[in-house]
């Protein structure tokens, strides 16, 4: 997958084509900062962020070119993306997205595959399908290890979740 979904742009604010973006990216501070390049859209328009800010439980920015609020009414409502290969993520790094379609694994035993991440407020939750359907908070005390060249997740406490 060469882009990763970053969020959605939700509104304008004020006059001078600054763009309200919600977003539950995990890595906020690698792709909001002057100078990165989002993907606007299915078809991917490039775009140079210039300025950033938190608003509320929004993501602000402006882009390089841009400064009337009737330059960027036609990005509403598009989602954004980033280039995988501008977050310069380790051999060992991923992103929450990359979790799904990973099996979930405990002491051997699979449990079902992760089908969604749940952003719930303050926490994250990973929705497992299996022969029972189950949430699994993405905390250190339940998830152990995720390896993406196996593709599986091993966690612990997972049968303590399934209802």
């Amino acid at each position: 997958m060469d882009y990763v979904y970053i969020g959605k742009i939700v509104n304008t604010h004020g006059i001078k084509g600054e763009l309200r973006i919600r977003s539950d990216f995990d890595k906020k501070d690698i792709v909001f900062k002057p100078g990165f390049f989002l993907y606007v859209g299915e078809g991917y328009v490039k775009e140079e962020i210039v300025t950033y800010r938190r608003h509320k439980e929004f993501d602000m920015v402006t882009f390089k070119g841009y400064d009337n609020i009737n330059q960027v009414l036609n990005y509403l409502k598009l989602n954004v993306y980033a280039k995988r290969s501008d977050l310069n993520l380790g051999t060992n790094d991923y992103v929450l997205q990359d979790l799904i379609g990973l099996d979930v694994i405990e002491n051997g035993e699979k449990f079902g595959k992760v089908v969604e991440i749940v952003y719930n407020g303050s926490s994250i939750l990973l929705y497992v399908e299996g022969k029972k359907n189950f949430y699994i908070p993405y905390v250190d005390s339940y998830i152990k290890s995720v390896d993406l060249a196996v593709g599986d997740i091993e966690v612990a406490g997972a049968k303590g979740l399934i209802l």
